[in-house]
């Protein structure tokens, strides 16, 4: 997972990177220490591994507001081709 998010092209990778490497159905909005394992009913990240995330998530909101990109668009395009691989 790329960390350093510059360009609307890392937006989607970190975007593609939670949906198709960690399994997650996220929203741009949720903070990542708020996601909880559906089978274990444990936190999904640990304290350090969400605070990254938070603030590449931050990152990806001043990267996407600066180009003029609709952020919730790039996530929804994300989770709807892994949800129906055939569009």
């Amino acid at each position: 997972m790329k960390e350093n998010i510059s360009t609307v092209a890392d937006v989607s990778a970190f975007f593609k990177h939670l949906v198709e490497v960690e399994s997650l159905n996220f929203h741009p909005d949720e903070r990542f220490e708020n996601y909880i394992h559906i089978d274990t009913g444990l936190p999904s990240y640990s304290k350090e591994e969400a605070e990254l995330r938070n603030r590449m998530m931050e990152r990806c909101f001043e990267v996407c507001e600066q180009a003029g990109t609709e952020i919730y668009s790039i996530g929804y395009e994300i989770l709807i081709s892994k949800l129906n691989p055939q569009t």
